[in-house]
């Protein structure tokens, strides 16, 4: 079973090159633990399109003759084994076959097998402009799941490997990523408006009606192949089939049957979560009162209670625009952090705080080459660097944030006018839009 992972090189090509060729990794004294014989020199490299030994110069022959030296360098397949499974020769007879069918006519590669770990593997590693065209290889979730996937499994069988067949159409990393770190996505809020849109309706007709009581558009009819709905407001489009198990049109008509029959639901609703609390804290409180919060820090505090805080009963979900900023709770998390620590609550305090620490940046960046200097000279000087390249990273996200607020600020005061416009009392509503008129 062959399992391949991309990397991309964007700064260093020979480096990578210089790491596949290393001539430890597939020393002898690995091969004879696999039974080879010890009177031949095994090299487990091969050139594709190019000489192993000048293949970085003739990649970079390449990007000048057509004039693409800039962006990303190349890339690196890392083409591994289970353990046991296959001998080196073998593996690297495999792995020469995959990149030539997914590479040999337009790129140049280089193929090299591995034998210092547990498990033998590949590295493959192409230069990023083809010698054919001067296009650039294009590396994204199609071409994995498609041609490289694909191949890489077409090799496996053919040499009697066996092979993974992914479940499902994977997932975008932006999504997987998310789901990994705990935050929230957009097609998991899709997947709630269709779950309550579930819990209300009889048929797949009402279950439609439903949503575009939410203020989803839909796609569905004859001509329609595939069922797709568009949260309001929003710019992507999303396939039920692309939603996971329990959401394609068969997997909700099937749902929505079971429960004109009684039967429990095919898709049980999600445990409810443990809501985060937000506390402004100083000292002992039985000392000390807690003080009202004003400005940026109450703003803050009280959409991080609207994103992240008790589901309170509303009479209507808040505006789609709201709900979706979950994904950027994290963000808004640390933001929060950094007022609170400075005590920021207006704009001048902001630029204040953002001035103090550029000129806190330029004077320890002044220090920092006063002891370059020194460190040219012979003296030890290393912890002091190390000391203010540590300061000076810290400094610099905060620097990044106090930028990211004062961008988002606007946008945080919109949104929270837009849910307590919605969840005021009829009566104050009708009151608000007679002004406007």
């Amino acid at each position: 079973m062959a399992y391949d992972k991309i990397i991309v090189i964007d700064r260093r090509l020979d480096h990578c090159l210089d790491y596949a060729l290393n001539e430890e990794k597939t020393a002898l004294s690995r091969a004879l633990d696999y039974g080879m014989n010890p009177t031949k020199t095994h090299h487990l490299v091969t050139g594709i399109n190019c000489c192993p030994e000048t293949a970085c110069s003739e990649m970079q022959s390449t990007k000048r003759r057509w004039d693409k030296r800039g962006g990303i360098q190349g890339y690196h397949i890392i083409h591994s084994y289970a353990p046991g499974e296959v001998t080196p020769e073998k593996a690297h007879d495999a792995g020469v076959e995959f990149a030539r069918r997914l590479l040999g006519d337009r790129y140049e590669a280089v193929v090299s097998t591995h034998t210092d770990q547990e498990h033998l593997h590949c590295h493959i590693v192409f230069n990023s402009v083809s010698f054919m065209d001067g296009k650039k290889y294009r590396s994204d979730f199609q071409s994995y799941f498609g041609t490289l996937r694909e191949t890489s499994n077409a090799v496996s069988r053919e040499y009697g490997l066996s092979v993974i067949e992914p479940e499902g159409g994977g997932k975008h990393y932006a999504e997987w990523k998310a789901e990994k770190t705990g935050r929230g996505t957009i097609s998991g809020l899709v997947r709630q408006d269709i779950d309550a849109a579930i819990r209300e309706s009889f048929t797949f007709e009402s279950f439609l009606a439903a949503l575009r009581r939410q203020g989803y558009s839909i796609k569905y009819g004859e001509n329609v192949k595939h069922t797709a709905v568009t949260p309001p407001g929003g710019k992507r489009t999303f396939r039920l089939d692309s939603l996971g198990e329990g959401y394609t049109e068969a997997d909700i008509r099937s749902r929505l049957a079971n429960l004109r029959s009684g039967e429990a639901p095919a898709q049980p609703a999600p445990p409810p979560l443990v809501p985060r609390r937000y506390r402004v804290r100083k000292g002992n409180i039985r000392q000390q009162p807690r003080k009202k919060l004003h400005g940026f820090r109450a703003l803050y505090v009280y959409y991080l209670f609207l994103l992240d805080g008790p589901r309170r009963k509303r009479r209507r979900p808040p505006p789609f625009s709201v709900r979706a900023e979950v994904t950027r709770l994290h963000q808004y998390q640390r933001q929060f952090s950094l007022l609170q620590k400075y005590r920021i609550d207006t704009d001048r305090q902001l630029s204040m705080l953002e001035d103090a620490l550029q000129a806190r940046i330029d004077a320890l960046t002044d220090s920092r080459k006063e002891l370059y200097g020194q460190r040219r000279e012979g003296l030890n000087v290393e912890a002091e660097i190390a000391a203010i390249n540590g300061e000076l990273r810290q400094l610099r996200r905060e620097l990044k944030t106090c930028g990211r607020i004062d961008a988002d600020i606007p946008r945080i005061r919109q949104q929270v006018r837009l849910c307590r416009e919605q969840e005021a009392p009829a009566p104050e509503r009708d009151r608000k839009i007679r002004k406007t008129r």
